[in-house]
């Protein structure tokens, strides 16, 4: 059954097209012919996605603060298919299906506190499931090889440091899930990615062990809107 979870982009996407990374949070777009600098909402290297030539689709931004006047929100990958990079929409979408029960696994859960932190950790969720709280720390996957969705795309120690402190919030007694929204559509299963952090693959597959909840969803991405579906489960396949 499917749960979808809409959130639409407004002020709307203008297309463009990749010129190149000038930094970790910047790039170089072409629209109508003139240059134009974007902002890069993920600090994952993208390296498969941000290529010269490929589509974008740019978020009109303003505000005091604003050093770039777009926000680049969408790339459209080599097999056509439209790829969500804003780690922010990741956590809002999780966000909205938690307060709608939209997760199956959750859907008795109340009390939804984002940002909540333990030990020395902030994790992006602590909820109350029929009195049991229960930790939830969302990761955003933009990398798909092969139909398989790959986390993380560049060697993370936070996200490793994530992991060791859900398996220390499982072995504690209390609930505690690692979810992975993959924001594009074109993966049939999730694993993480060995070959780039053996390390975080190392530290997942302990905290599996330890009784923490390994989830993945995917999203539909068009110009207009993002829908994550929650109603249905992304395979996951954790090393041994």
């Amino acid at each position: 059954m499917e749960k979808k979870i809409v959130m639409e982009f407004e002020p709307k996407l203008v297309k463009a097209i990749f010129v190149e990374r000038l930094n970790r949070f910047a790039a170089a777009v072409e629209i109508e012919g003139k240059i134009a600098t974007a902002h890069v909402p993920s600090s994952g290297r993208l390296k498969e996605l941000l290529v010269p030539g490929a589509n974008v689709w740019i978020q009109p931004a303003s505000g005091p603060k604003r050093k770039t006047a777009f926000t680049l929100e969408i790339v459209q990958a080599g097999n056509g298919t439209l790829v969500s990079i804003d780690t922010g929409t990741t956590n809002r979408l999780v966000k909205l299906a938690l307060l709608n029960k939209a997760i199956r696994q959750f859907q008795h859960c109340s009390d939804v506190k984002p940002e909540s932190v333990y030990r020395s950790s902030r994790l992006d969720f602590a909820i109350d499931c029929e009195g049991t709280r229960t930790w939830i720390e969302v990761k955003s996957v933009t990398l798909v090889r092969d139909g398989v969705a790959l986390f993380p795309d560049a060697p993370t120690d936070r996200g490793r440091r994530h992991m060791a402190e859900l398996e220390h919030i499982a072995r504690s007694g209390e609930g505690a899930c690692a979810l992975f929204l993959i924001q594009r559509d074109d993966a049939n299963r999730f694993a993480p990615n060995i070959d780039q952090d053996p390390a975080f693959a190392s530290a997942l597959a302990s905290a599996a062990r330890a009784g923490v909840r390994i989830l993945a969803f995917s999203c539909k991405v068009t110009p207009n809107s993002i829908a994550a579906n929650f109603g249905k489960d992304v395979p996951v396949e954790i090393p041994t």
